[in-house]
């Protein structure tokens, strides 16, 4: 077996969305508080927001300050909750308090990029419209040659002509579990790598 994707999912079996969540809102808000924080920072923090806070009514008349010391830990948290109670007022007005479950509505939502919700969409909907590209798919799928690309859209697009769309929501997970455990920045541990034999290393300048 020389498929690095089939390795990665053979190594992998467990692998799945990091973030926990019980329905779209919920995965909605803790999506926007995991940029550039650890998803066990995010799932630490969202036990007690989301015990507080159950609707989009809820986050959009919450006191600011409320709001801010449980998500105090969570980097960039002052600008998160405004997003986050921006977000909610536009549920609220626009689509009756429901997260929408279309990528060009979900994308005019302040702190949701592409990448956001594509998660949203793919983990709160199963609806499949493409890749979502984080730091860990980045930097692996580049050294594994599956890009040569830098900028997230561009990675997507080429991951989405690589693989089936069946592949598409799994592919960031198995990424993401073999960025931690082996292929890390800035330095792979390419000397105990199950993939070492048929990656290309490509970034890799040196390999452990």
């Amino acid at each position: 077996m020389d498929n690095p994707l089939e390795l990665l999912k053979k190594n992998y079996p467990n692998s799945k969305h990091y973030i926990e969540f019980s329905n779209p809102l919920e995965l909605m808000v803790a999506t926007i508080l995991s940029s550039q924080v650890r998803d066990t920072v995010v799932n630490d923090c969202t036990k007690e927001l989301f015990k507080k806070y159950r609707t989009a009514k809820d986050y959009a008349e919450a006191d600011v300050k409320e709001l801010e010391t449980i998500i105090k830990p969570i980097t960039f948290y002052q600008n998160k909750v405004k997003n986050i109670k921006a977000s909610c007022k536009i549920l609220e007005e626009k689509y009756n308090g429901k997260v929408p479950s279309m990528m060009d509505e979900l994308i005019e939502l302040p702190g949701i990029g592409r990448k956001s919700a594509n998660a949203i969409l793919q983990n709160g909907f199963n609806i499949i419209e493409g890749v979502t590209v984080d730091t860990h798919v980045i930097r692996v799928s580049y050294r594994l040659g599956w890009t040569s690309n830098k900028q997230p859209e561009k990675i997507e697009q080429d991951l989405m002509k690589l693989f089936p769309k069946s592949e598409w929501k799994t592919i960031p997970f198995y990424l993401k579990s073999h960025g931690r455990a082996f292929c890390k920045a800035p330095i792979p541990i390419c000397s105990q790598c199950f993939l070492s034999k048929i990656c290309p290393k490509n970034g890799v300048i040196k390999k452990a």
